[in-house]
């Protein structure tokens, strides 16, 4: 029994020190679909939709009749009242006079705007679409941070692989260096080549703790992009394939790169920054229509039911209430005739915001054009640099390695190994940048051609 409980305390021990040791990795889904559930940003810009679709309830409750009740009670008090009521009891006369009295007031009022030239109707369909545009800034915020999140998730993934490489350089550099004190101790090298080969290590050792560095800066970045605390368990899950990228990045940063203008025409039709800028010159449409509507006469329809007490009636209050009831109903038509020049004032300003509406238009399309360009142009060269840089690769390690075995005889110099070295390092990073940002800049593509728009709620 005892050995029982022995062992199921270890269990639970080592159950409650995994969580802690074991750190969770994230993948480039799971990044954006937190975020898209997560960031603050994109949560204010739901409430602010939200907010758009009250609106329209509030527009279209506009379009139907009003109606208030309203009473009023109140009391008098008369101080100098000399005559009141005579009223006979058991054949006694008895005289009262009522220097307080008490007054009921008792109202239904009904309105309902006939016409106003479609200025309510106009407030229903701007309202519409100011909520439509409202959707579409939630999914322009979410296409901004999935970017964002993409292209920092692929700069760690490149930092990644770029430390692994000058790992890899510095084991070379270490083991030049004892092969160098090695050559000292027999002359065949002499002191200040070794501290040359010495100096090449600890340059190596540099430029890990640097990247090492950058990288923990990205990840920074991407944790504050995520508004993770900062003793949230977060990790890049750096084996994991990319979503677009399959298993070989290799062959996937050399596939075809999308065609330019077929890019640009889907974006054109999918873009929820492109949609915005159109309805916007709807909205400025309708906008003019309601300025216009000052000039046109309003018809409204009013009704309402009034009746009151009195405490100095003889009448009780039931039969008060029934008595005094008064009933009205009527039309109201108000024709403008000079207002001070608002309406004119109101039309001319909504004609400027239905040209800037089309500026703007003209603008994000613009602005989208160039966006896709750069990343055409940016995928474009860099897939030309990614497959130089392979074969620079290639050849730089079949050269560094003929260099080093002819050093470890001593056929050449410290400053050619060097050198070499130094080459084919700059090769393989050369080749890691370039993939790294073809592969993005070809997501991009892809990203903007889509007609997909990711939008969780």
């Amino acid at each position: 029994m005892k050995r029982k409980k022995k062992l199921l305390t270890v269990v639970l021990l080592t159950l409650s020190v995994l969580p802690l040791n074991a750190q969770r990795q994230w993948t480039l889904d799971d990044c954006i679909s937190y975020a898209m559930q997560n960031n603050i940003t994109l949560q204010k810009s739901r409430l602010q939709q939200q907010s758009a679709a009250e609106d329209v309830k509030g527009q279209k409750g506009a379009l139907l009749p009003t109606l208030n009740a309203s009473t009023n009670q109140s009391v008098g008090y008369r101080p100098w009242q000399d005559a009141g009521v005579a009223t006979v009891t058991n054949g006694q006369v008895n005289a009262k006079v009522d220097k307080t009295y008490y007054n009921g007031a008792y109202n239904l009022n009904a309105q309902w705007t006939v016409w106003n030239g479609g200025r309510n109707r106009n407030n229903v369909r701007l309202s519409q679409l100011t909520q439509q545009q409202a959707e579409l800034s939630v999914a322009e915020q979410a296409n901004s941070i999935e970017e964002r999140i993409s292209q920092l998730y692929v700069q760690c993934l490149y930092l990644n692989e770029a430390i692994n490489v000058s790992r890899a350089a510095l084991e070379t550099s270490k083991k030049n260096e004892e092969r160098g004190r090695e050559m000292v101790e027999v002359g065949l090298l002499a002191q200040a080549d070794l501290a040359q080969l010495t100096a090449q290590r600890a340059n190596d050792e540099y430029n890990i703790v640097e990247a090492e560095s950058q990288l923990a800066n990205y990840k920074q970045q991407l944790r504050q992009l995520l508004q993770l605390t900062a003793d949230a368990d977060f990790d890049i899950a750096f084996n994991a394939p990319l979503p677009w990228g399959g298993n070989d990045l290799n062959e996937q940063a050399l596939s075809d790169i999308p065609a330019l203008q077929a890019v640009y025409e889907q974006a054109l039709a999918s873009r929820p920054e492109i949609e915005s800028a159109r309805l916007g010159i709807e909205s400025s449409k309708v906008s003019l229509d309601i300025a216009k509507a000052g000039w046109l006469p309003t018809l409204n329809l009013t009704g309402g039911v009034s009746t009151s007490t009195n405490s100095l009636s003889n009448n009780g209050w039931g039969n008060q209430i029934k008595t005094n009831v008064n009933m009205n109903g009527g039309l109201s038509l108000n024709i403008p005739i000079f207002d001070g020049r608002q309406t004119k004032t109101n039309v001319a300003k909504a004609r400027i915001q239905q040209q800037q509406a089309m500026l703007d238009l003209q603008d994000q399309q613009q602005q989208l054009y160039q966006t896709i360009e750069g990343y055409w142009l940016d995928a474009t060269t860099n897939q030309q640099k990614f497959r130089a840089a392979s074969t620079s690769v290639t050849s730089s390690q079949a050269s560094f390695d003929l260099l080093q075995e002819q050093f470890n005889v001593g056929l050449k110099n410290i400053v050619e190994l060097m050198t070499g070295k130094d080459n084919l390092l700059q090769a393989q990073q050369n080749q890691l940048q370039a993939k790294y940002l073809t592969l993005l800049n070809q997501q991009m593509l892809r990203f903007y051609g889509s007609s997909d728009l990711r939008i969780e709620n």
